[in-house]
């Protein structure tokens, strides 16, 4: 598989299906009040960048690095179905490690939810630790907040 992480516009058509499926996933799992997903005119924001996984053509995946004040969080992590199982979650977050690593961000910071377990998973096997809520977030049912030191 010869995928291509590059940074891609939230407003991009491509981008844009896999921000709205990402969107609706949460909506299907997760409380309106706990969902704390960007919207595609928040992730345009010139501190947030969002990568897009790519293979001939076809955006497979995204996620986002928000620099925040003394770290930068992890957003809008997602990959379409039909490529799960490829690696490619590993692949975007490995990469937004190098760019914070590269911009001397010290720490990477998210939240996700607990019926997320791949995420969950994936999160745990490279190095984040649970911690308490961060930045706006408030403690609700299901939201896991995590951290990892660069």
């Amino acid at each position: 598989m010869s995928v291509t992480i590059r940074p891609v516009s939230p407003r991009d058509p491509r981008a844009e299906a896999l921000l709205i499926a990402s969107h609706a996933l949460m909506e299907s799992l997760f409380p309106p009040e706990e969902n704390y997903f960007l919207d595609i005119d928040a992730l345009c924001a010139p501190e947030i960048t969002l990568f897009g996984a790519e293979e001939n053509g076809v955006l497979l995946g995204c996620a986002a690095i928000a620099r925040k004040d003394g770290y930068a969080e992890v957003k809008s992590m997602f990959v379409s179905p039909e490529a799960r199982g490829l690696g490619l979650a590993r692949r975007l977050l490995d990469h937004l490690e190098r760019i914070a690593r590269d911009e001397a961000i010290p720490l990477l910071r998210l939240e996700t939810g607990d019926k997320l377990p791949a995420a969950v998973a994936l999160y745990e096997q490279t190095g984040f630790v649970p911690r308490g809520p961060f930045g706006g977030y408030v403690e609700n049912s299901s939201s896991l907040f995590y951290e990892k030191a660069l």
